[in-house]
């Protein structure tokens, strides 16, 4: 007798999500997600942050139901965020660990003991994961702000706290932003030997080829495939050659019927001309020419009849044909030229060797260094002022930070937007603003209601369409929240920028392909170097 398959980890029955202004994030959305390790794709903007917010019971349904197999657990794509909240609250330990010191100071309610549970030791534990995951793992680290943290640093203690807490049904977002390579290689791990149920929202082609599903966001429909993503990638590319075939076999069958279509109908022309010609002819008497033509009009009305309903449904078969080919839109980056000669100085980074870097031109410089080692520091020292860090030689510098936090959550994206580029019109603004796919009620959205992916998109919009554009741009961690396609729309826009780069990422791919002149890397001890 066969195994019977097992009960889905997720249920979705005719999931709708709206947001208080009326934008509809999710629209009677239905699917499962299974046991096991599922890597979540979509291009960005299709809601997958949103789905994971309400599988976590982070937001209410609309309409519609989500159905979780037990316990769910949530590491949100922009924790980093929240600098006020300690190591505790990443962990999701923090009410477990405030009962044990209050007990421990003497306060003997019932509802602390209900908080602990039986994990009086959760401060030895937690500890020591952090440990074992080689974070900060010192007296008093669970109560250090989130904001001492590096960007990786608090990733992957969130994921950790996860593993710690056991949900049955994890959630993670965009796990790998931020990490270094070491601590992607931990995250691996982690995800490697996860039990229990796992969706991953993630760009990173390593990861989700550790999962044993792949289901894809697209156009309001949940597909699950059965296998990693590179799996996925091989079945839509057989799936799209064949749809693409149909196209072609049903555009030649359409071509085939209009061309019947006409054929017939110069027919019935002929006909009718004739029939005019032997109206004409006094050989042929009038009941005769009448009885000839009433049969010849029944004849031709059922062919064209015949005719146009072959080539409609022709038609029809075409636009059913192109529907199943994928033509996804995509952003569009056109950079204007900061027209710097190749001589101009742009900046000077302090080097510990004593060996000032000098960026001048359209120099591309990246920077490198392990997780919490302060590359961060270093741009934003940069950025302040001259410093030990070095200095700038222009005030025409665009910066998108790591965090994505340098916009007023309260603003329009339009007010967001116009705020560095106060001389453009609005109307000429929404033009440009629609390439980077921000478009129509988009653009009078607050800001905090974007998800991770649209954030990215404004704050990249506000950085490449200031006036005057920028000489250097700074970017912190670039692809963070970028779906596969539009990171090689951004490297497309990067490589042709005529200005000024410095780039912190630690995805080597996007690295390599900008072309990168000068590698800098930031050592543990705070020394700054040129890379091999």
């Amino acid at each position: 007798m066969p195994t019977p398959a097992p009960s889905p980890a997720v249920v979705l029955r005719d999931l709708t999500f709206t947001w208080p202004d009326g934008a509809i994030a999710l629209d009677a959305l239905t699917g499962t997600f299974p046991t096991g390790r599922t890597g979540l794709v979509g291009d960005n903007g299709t809601g997958k942050s949103t789905l994971l917010r309400l599988i976590a019971g982070d937001l209410a349904p609309t309409s519609g139901t989500v159905s979780v197999a037990g316990t769910a657990g949530y590491v949100p794509q922009r924790l980093t965020l929240d600098t006020d909240a300690t190591v505790a609250d990443l962990l999701g330990l923090r009410s477990a660990l405030d009962a044990v010191r209050a007990i421990a100071d003497g306060d003997v309610r019932p509802e602390l003991f209900d908080a602990v549970g039986d994990d009086w030791d959760v401060e030895e534990r937690a500890v020591a994961a952090l440990a074992a995951a080689g974070l900060p793992h010192t007296a008093g680290v669970l109560d250090l702000a989130v904001g001492t943290l590096s960007g990786g640093e608090a990733v992957l203690t969130a994921v950790i706290g996860l593993r710690l807490r056991r949900p049955d049904v994890a959630l993670l977002d965009e796990p790998t932003n931020n990490l270094d390579g070491d601590a992607r290689e931990r995250l691996a791990e982690l995800v490697r030997t996860w039990r229990g149920a796992l969706v991953v929202v993630s760009h990173d082609r390593d990861l989700l080829e550790l999962t044993d599903a792949t289901a894809e966001l697209r156009a309001g429909s949940l597909t699950t495939f059965g296998g990693p993503y590179s799996a996925y990638e091989q079945h839509l590319a057989v799936q799209q050659e064949a749809a693409l075939r149909s196209v072609r076999d049903a555009e030649q069958t359409w071509r085939r019927e209009r061309r019947e279509r006409i054929k017939i109908a110069d027919r019935v022309a002929h006909s009718q001309r004739q029939g005019r010609k032997d109206a004409a002819d006094a050989k042929f008497v009038k009941a005769a020419i009448n009885d000839r033509r009433n049969s010849a009009e029944k004849s031709q009305g059922a062919r064209r009849g015949a005719a146009a309903a072959a080539e409609s449904t022709a038609r029809a078969a075409v636009e059913t044909a192109r529907g199943a080919v994928r033509d996804d839109d995509r952003i569009t980056i056109d950079l204007p030229d900061p027209e710097v000669p190749a001589s101009r100085r742009i900046a000077v980074l302090g080097s510990s060797d004593g060996r000032d870097v000098v960026v001048a031109g359209p120099q591309r410089v990246a920077l490198s260094g392990p997780n919490g080692v302060g590359k961060t520091t270093l741009l934003r020292r940069l950025l302040a002022g001259p410093s030990p860090a070095g200095e700038l030689c222009t005030d025409r510098v665009g910066y998108l930070p790591q965090r994505l936090d340098g916009l007023d959550p309260r603003a329009t994206v339009l007010e967001a937007v116009r705020a560095g580029a106060p001389g453009v019109a609005p109307g000429e603004l929404r033009a440009r603003l629609a390439r980077f796919l921000v478009r129509g009620a988009q653009v009078e959205r607050p800001v905090a209601t974007l998800s991770g992916g649209e954030l990215f998109r404004v704050h990249l919009a506000r950085l490449l369409l200031a006036e005057p554009p920028a000489q250097l741009l700074v970017l912190d961690e670039p692809t963070n929240n970028l779906d596969l396609a539009s990171v090689d729309r951004v490297v497309e826009a990067l490589s042709s920028y005529r200005g000024a780069l410095l780039v912190v990422s630690h995805d080597r791919s996007f690295v390599d392909r900008l072309g990168v002149d000068t590698r800098l890397l930031l050592r543990s001890d705070g020394r700054l170097t040129e890379a091999s």
